[in-house]
């Protein structure tokens, strides 16, 4: 073969090479979103817990950004996913939690990352638990998930747990709009088997860029950790699912790694809202234990309640060279600034039928995360309890009046401010009574 024919054919080929990498660092990049339910603050390693070992989400946070002052939209199960997914307060959409008795969902009209993602070419994936309705119309599969397999409600929503529901009401395993089985109380392998269904997902769908929400149904009242993760954590049975969990990370990073995805998906990993600590008298007669439940760390109340300790949960975000490793983050944010900076990183457009009150933390300053957020409303049902601007935070209920707390100075909400700071007060609930009526909810009064 003439020397310039070889030239030109190895030339030829090489620009060939050169085009697919190029288009392949191009690519959208992939999107995991990985929720617990109900782990609290302090329950990781990395988040000051003294006993508990979360390696492989440490390396994450080491790796990436670590939250400090990161909010879950609501401080129960249905409205902090509802918000979650759409990037809209739930006082939008879903204030009050569904369940097996329910005839209601998500609404039909309201848009899901998973719905944007999906007008870009994503495949979507919606892995554990669902708990925004479980009739047809409102399953991930009408809401657009390409795959579903997880349960569509709470572990805990079968009797006795919940003396209001009958034995018609099972609780069972979805693949896709199928029930493939009764899962019931048997919940010890619930963390494996998403977590495998999730490096299916992966391993399925890496020629393409992919959205996986990971919702995983513990560690939720009744905790069940895998049988040979048993009886290891020296934070007893609720450490044993805390630690199943971080093992469940280590396994998605090490599949992402082996496939060679690491670097072009973004992880991130965070929780529904505080850890139960008001245990119904019910689960304790039913032998699950009180103290089966997380740490909130220094914050006050916990899951159901307005006080940080219901709504302040860790959070980490982790993409190997696009963000910066080893980063703190004390500026406020919530999970419904996530659907904006999904939307923006995978290059799709916002839905323009619907106000949007998540702002986007992309693009990154040179890897650096940043919130635009100044300012965070707290609610409970179809109530505005709260509202955090900077470092204070107004806060009016019915059990316990007008509050006014200083964040900077006292994150334990100890001292009530409210007294001596008249004029912040009235200022702080007008935004919240503006907010309320916008979302025709409702507002105790100042008192």
């Amino acid at each position: 073969m003439p020397t310039k024919t070889l030239y030109l054919i190895i030339f030829g080929l090489s620009l060939i090479l050169s085009s697919c990498q190029d288009q392949h660092e191009t690519s959208p990049p992939n999107i995991i979103f990985i929720l617990t339910d109900d782990m609290g603050y302090g329950d990781l390693s990395s988040y000051g817990h003294p006993l508990i070992n979360t390696p492989n989400i440490d390396q994450m946070a080491a790796q990436g950004v670590r939250f400090t002052s990161y909010y879950a939209p609501s401080s129960v199960c249905t409205p902090s996913r509802a918000a979650s997914l759409t990037g809209r307060y739930a006082l939008r959409n879903a204030p009050f939690n569904f369940g097996p008795s329910s005839s209601k969902g998500l609404p039909t009209n309201e848009v899901t990352i998973a719905n944007v993602l999906k007008t870009v070419g994503y495949k979507t994936a919606a892995i554990g638990k669902w708990h925004l309705g479980h009739l047809p119309q409102f399953m991930p599969n009408a809401r657009g998930f390409d795959y579903f397999y997880g349960l569509p409600y709470s572990n805990d929503m079968i009797l006795p747990w919940c003396p209001w529901l009958n034995e018609t009401h099972k609780l069972n395993m979805y693949k896709n709009e199928n029930i493939i089985r009764e899962v019931g109380k048997k919940q010890e392998n619930l963390i494996t088997e998403y977590t495998q269904e999730a490096i299916n997902f992966i391993k399925s769908n890496k020629s393409n860029p992919f959205f996986m929400y990971l919702a995983h149904s513990m560690p939720h009242l009744p905790v069940s950790a895998p049988k040979n993760l048993q009886n290891k954590s020296l934070g007893g049975k609720y450490g044993d699912v805390i630690e199943a969990l971080d093992v469940s990370v280590g396994e998605i990073l090490q599949t992402l790694k082996k496939e060679g995805l690491d670097k072009n998906t973004l992880v991130v990993f965070t929780s529904d809202n505080g850890p139960w600590h008001n245990l119904p008298t019910r689960m304790i007669a039913d032998g699950v234990a009180p103290w089966h439940t997380g740490s909130k760390s220094l914050f006050k109340g916990a899951k159901g309640t307005t006080y940080e300790g219901g709504h302040r949960v860790p959070a980490i975000m982790y993409w190997p060279e696009t963000i910066k490793a080893n980063q703190t983050n004390r500026e406020i944010v919530s999970a419904i600034d996530f659907f904006p900076t999904f939307v923006n990183i995978a290059g799709a457009k916002l839905p323009e039928q619907v106000n949007i009150d998540g702002q986007s933390l992309y693009p990154f300053e040179n890897g650096i995360i940043k919130s635009k957020r100044e300012s965070f409303f707290y609610t409970h049902n179809d109530y505005v309890e709260g509202l955090r601007v900077n470092e204070w935070k107004l806060r009016v209920t019915e059990e316990h009046g007008t509050e006014l707390f200083n964040l900077n100075e006292d994150q334990g909400e100890q001292y009530n401010l409210a007294d001596e700071n008249s004029n912040l007060v009235k200022t702080l609930y007008h935004k919240m009574e503006a907010f309320a009526k916008e979302t025709s909810s409702n507002i105790f009064n100042l008192n």
